[in-house]
């Protein structure tokens, strides 16, 4: 039987990246799919390349009434919403701090945080209801350690999403209602040439350079793929994960677990070195 067989899902970002591979893997396991994104015309085409159990509804995360119809809709068409994976994002202001512009950061925590926020804030009362439901918010390594991301908002922001999660574990918990996060490492997606001034559709297509770019910075040698964090939503979205709340996994093939070992071999080998050229 399918892991998500019956089940009725809304994945936030579903146009591209982890988000578009979520609602593939989400549909394989049986679930009935609705997704958003602000590209209309990619969520169509994903839509109709899926089939019939993935719906396409048009929202930007960081507008209320465009996230109340998401979930209203949803349940109106379905009856329930058993899968909220609210993995909408988008890049930050990168930068000192001296140099912020606090137009652009607001506009980045109304998608990073404010996104994730309102997701829960109208999903909840659904879930309630029903007395189950599993909330999986996208968080990031660079929400658990500085330096990890090109933008120290965007780093701030995540911090902020992986620790709203608990707190709002904690209160949903005794309803039924689970909450997680999931902390991606090195994803080769679009999202690091947006951040870094690449015009969306010419991001899109940099997985491909990332993939060899980030196969050597953790100690699994490969980079991270959407599929990796789309499998763990899908864990936390499955009954498999039914006695698990307020937790973050974080997917990164070890890259904040610490030094690498064979760099401190090669560190060590050069002290040794140093050490035997005073004898």
């Amino acid at each position: 039987m399918a892991r998500l067989e019956g089940k009725i899902a809304i994945i936030t970002g579903g146009t591209s990246g982890i988000g578009e591979r979520s609602v593939e893997i989400f549909v394989e396991e049986g679930a009935q799919v609705v997704f958003c994104g602000r590209r209309e015309e990619l969520g169509r085409a994903l839509a109709d390349r899926v089939g019939p159990r993935a719906e396409f509804i048009r929202a930007d995360v960081a507008v209320e009434d465009d996230v109340a119809n998401l979930i209203n809709t949803t349940v109106q068409r379905h009856g329930r919403l058993d899968v909220l994976f609210n993995n909408a994002g988008g890049p930050a202001p990168t930068g000192s701090i001296a140099d912020v512009d606090t137009e652009l950061y607001d506009r980045a925590m109304k998608v990073l945080v404010g996104g994730v926020m309102l997701g829960m804030k109208h999903a909840a009362p659904v879930m309630i209801e029903q007395g189950s439901g599993s909330i999986i918010n996208n968080g990031s390594i660079a929400g658990h350690q500085a330096g990890y991301s090109s933008s120290m908002i965007y780093s701030a922001a995540k911090a902020a999403v992986i620790h709203l999660s608990r707190c709002v574990a904690m209160e949903l918990g005794e309803k039924g209602v689970r909450v997680n996060s999931v902390s991606p490492g090195a994803i080769a997606t679009g999202i690091f040439g947006k951040a870094l001034g690449v015009e969306t559709d010419k991001a899109e297509g940099t997985a491909e350079l990332l993939k060899q770019a980030f196969k050597t910075i953790q100690p699994i040698k490969r980079a991270g793929l959407p599929e990796d964090i789309a499998r763990a939503a899908l864990f936390f979205a499955s009954d498999e994960s039914s006695f698990i709340n307020g937790r973050d996994i974080v997917v990164d093939g070890g890259l904040i677990g610490g030094r690498q070992w064979s760099v401190l071999q090669d560190a060590l080998g050069q002290m040794k070195g140093a050490f035997d050229a005073m004898e």
